[in-house]
């Protein structure tokens, strides 16, 4: 059977441990464990279905996180650059995907509207605005699609927000923001309009209370845009899952 660096250099073309999980040799636990869970969604055997390595990869990315975060084996590998294959920490049958979720627990739709109402109105969401509004050079259509916890009601506060940002030239004056056409802003309203009756319908099919609402809504979202919630939930557990002991926050995406 490879060894543990062997199957690295295999899967992830290098057999340094942190270079596997993209951190420095010098980094924090929390660097480290960040590392890890950045890398672990992106191979996850459920969020990488095209993948056939994936279940391998995530297998090994398990049993890197668990040498770098173990403070003897980690010394071990820093000083001789070897790991100990035998150790229980690595055995072969243990179940790395209750290991990951106990690492990291599952986002819930409480912690979605925890999350939203905190964000609302912050300086992170203004930051993160005025990122998405380079990015998309003042295309309200894709702001409004990739801005986080956003809907179609939200639409006046996002553009007061930027029109703000624009005044103060934080940003530049782009046409597409400044000079967005009637008809543009209708389309969307339109759009925003039918996801928010097909998500009624949803609710009702699904015999759920009104208050349910948001959970109809939130899968109608995920059937539209399966790409974009899945980005917003990887964006909330990579900044809030974190163990309670650990820090604040983790970095800004």
């Amino acid at each position: 059977v490879m060894g543990l660096l062997e199957q690295c250099e295999q899967l992830f073309n290098t057999s340094n441990l942190y270079e596997v999980l993209g951190v420095a040799k010098g980094a924090s636990d929390a660097e480290v464990r960040r590392g890890y869970y950045k890398l672990s969604l992106q191979v996850h055997p459920d969020r990488a279905p095209g993948d056939q390595h994936a279940t391998t990869k995530f297998q090994i990315l398990g049993k890197v996180y668990a040498v770098l975060s173990d403070k003897e084996q980690r010394a071990v590998y820093d000083e001789q650059g070897v790991v100990d294959d035998e150790s229980d920490s690595l055995d072969q049958d243990r179940d790395w995907e209750e290991h990951w979720r106990r690492l990291f627990p599952k986002i819930t739709l409480q912690d979605i509207m925890d999350f939203g109402k905190k964000y609302k109105g912050s300086d992170e969401e203004l930051q993160d605005l005025k990122r998405l509004y380079l990015l998309h050079e003042g295309d309200l259509d894709q702001i409004m699609e990739s801005a986080l916890c956003c809907d179609h009601d939200d639409e006046p506060r996002v553009r007061d927000i930027l029109q703000r940002a624009v005044d103060a030239k934080d940003v530049p004056a782009y046409k597409a923001f400044t000079h967005e056409s009637t008809k543009k802003k209708a389309n969307r309203k339109r759009k925003a309009k039918k996801e928010q009756q097909e998500a009624e319908e949803m609710r009702k099919e699904m015999g759920l209370d009104a208050e349910d609402s948001l959970v109809a809504m939130i899968q109608q979202r995920q059937k539209a845009n399966e790409k974009g919630f899945n980005s917003l939930i990887s964006n909330l557990e990579a900044k809030y899952c974190k163990k309670p002991s650990a820090g604040k926050k983790g970095s800004k995406k």
